[in-house]
């Protein structure tokens, strides 16, 4: 997809240009979309949703896309296509006859 790798070149270009490529190994990727999810997950905490700033999600969010793409791009994974599989695994793992209007887990179904 275009758009997602002309992301992924704007990020690895600003990276390179801060010599930042020698803190992004897979483990410290991995470490950075959770902490960047947590970061996510404070806007919420102790509010009600509509409560969130959402100038504040958008940055928390585009963090935690930032670090994902760079991750994929480490194993040199297609993001749109690995997103493709995923959601027909989820496909199958939940069927919309058994899954529809409810949130238990497939093994519960």
């Amino acid at each position: 997809m275009k758009e997602i790798e002309e992301i992924t070149k704007e990020l690895i270009d600003f990276r390179n240009a801060r010599d930042w490529e020698q803190f992004h190994n897979p483990k410290d990727l991995a470490l950075a979309i959770s902490i960047e999810a947590n970061e996510l997950l404070e806007l919420y905490l102790w509010k009600n949703a509509e409560d969130a700033k959402t100038e504040k999600v958008k940055e928390e969010l585009a963090d935690v896309f930032a670090f994902a793409f760079l991750l994929a791009d480490k194993y040199g994974f297609d993001v749109k296509q690995i997103v493709l599989d995923k959601i027909k695994q989820n496909g199958e793992k939940y069927p919309v006859d058994k899954s529809k209007g409810t949130a238990k887990k497939y093994n519960e179904l």
